[in-house]
């Protein structure tokens, strides 16, 4: 399952502000958009919010080159973390390489590709969109910002030596001169901006390795922190499909079996993981003769005697790890289960084991 591209609240903010400037208030722009006010206080959009977002700022603002003028207006906090590992790489190219590498903290909406060439490189850009199509002014806005973001990280006013477009020209020609300071085609093979290797590999004037080391430990930890949480969407958005196909019990015993770790799932947890309200979850599962409780201690018993049969971990570290306080508690529950003690029944299993292995060793022969 593929979730849709999202985006950082740094990038969002950088639309809002644009539109600000031009008189557009945040929440007439979000009124516009479709989109609550409560949306702001999320940690990353999906991919369709910001497309809805930069269509309502070209809507209100009624200026074609908006994409070129937000994009020029950005800086240091529109890159949150990853601006302060690019401003300490030790040239232009190696920052480029970085900005591939950590992309999805500002936004996995798009990826950049670098095309070597004998004399100037290509930077690349491909947007990823989700369900709407990019605005055209999206595309604009993130050529723009690599631009500047260049002139940032090298202090220079530095000129590329050509940009393209894939899409048609949008706004006046003086307004895409004005930001890129070179020649701009449009409707070509790619979107992209070309720069001189020479502007590539000179030695950025703050490159420092001991920061950049210290920042691509905080880079790598917020990534894979953002990875954790969409695995956690991914599993949240298969209990809901589960869910939706009328498979309740299958989606249940999925996530009560994730949740086994020392503390024990509640009703309430389930529902949130589903989507669902407390009252919702209960009166879907009234309706199809579940019990939550009995859910929970078929998972348990599962992970009990799988754990008793295929591992030599202590019994009470078992016991405690699937959420009995005490060892005779899950004692009581593996008799109840098996109708022998947990030691005992793991040592017929393993005698099972054995003799099964050592019959599968016998010739055929011997078998019969």
């Amino acid at each position: 399952m593929t979730l849709q591209a999202t985006v950082s609240m740094s990038w969002v903010g950088t639309v809002l502000a644009a539109a600000q400037q031009q008189g557009v208030t945040r929440e007439t722009l979000l009124a516009s958009a479709g989109i609550g006010a409560d949306e702001l206080d999320a940690e990353r959009w999906p991919i369709d919010h910001i497309t809805r977002l930069w269509r309502a700022a070209v809507h209100c603002t009624q200026d074609a080159g908006f994409g070129l003028k937000a994009g020029a207006g950005v800086g240091p906090a529109n890159f949150n973390v990853v601006s302060y590992l690019l401003q300490s790489a030790p040239t232009l190219r190696e920052a480029f390489a970085l900005v591939q590498q950590y992309q999805r903290l500002i936004s996995d909406g798009g990826r950049f590709q670098m095309i070597a060439g004998r004399d100037a490189c290509w930077v690349v850009y491909h947007p990823r969109q989700g369900t709407l199509a990019f605005s055209p002014h999206q595309i604009e806005a993130v050529l723009a910002a690599v631009v500047v973001f260049a002139r940032w990280v090298t202090g220079s006013a530095l000129r590329p030596q050509a940009v393209q477009f894939s899409q048609p020209r949008l706004g006046p020609l003086a307004g895409y001169r004005e930001v890129f300071q070179c020649a701009v085609a449009f409707e070509q093979a790619f979107s992209g901006v070309l720069i001189a290797n020479a502007q590539l590999d000179a030695r950025l004037p703050q490159a420092d390795a001991q920061l950049a080391r210290a920042h691509h430990a905080q880079a790598r930890a917020r990534l894979a922190a953002l990875s954790q949480r969409g695995e956690l969407a991914q599993a949240r958005a298969r209990l809901a499909a589960l869910s939706q196909r009328g498979e309740l019990a299958q989606a249940l015993r999925v996530w009560i079996a994730a949740q086994l770790q020392g503390q024990l799932p509640t009703r309430a947890q389930a529902a949130r993981a589903l989507g669902l309200t407390e009252r919702t979850l209960a009166r879907r599962m009234q309706a199809q003769g579940l019990s939550f409780s009995g859910l929970l201690d078929e998972a348990r018993r599962d992970a009990a005697l799988h754990a008793l049969a295929h591992t030599r971990r202590p019994l009470a570290e078992i016991g405690q790890a699937l959420g009995y306080a005490e060892p005779s508690v899950f004692n009581r529950a593996v008799r109840r289960w098996t109708g022998s003690a947990p030691g005992a029944w793991r040592l017929a299993q393993q005698g099972d084991r054995a003799a099964q292995n050592t019959r599968r060793a016998m010739p055929s022969a011997a078998r019969g």
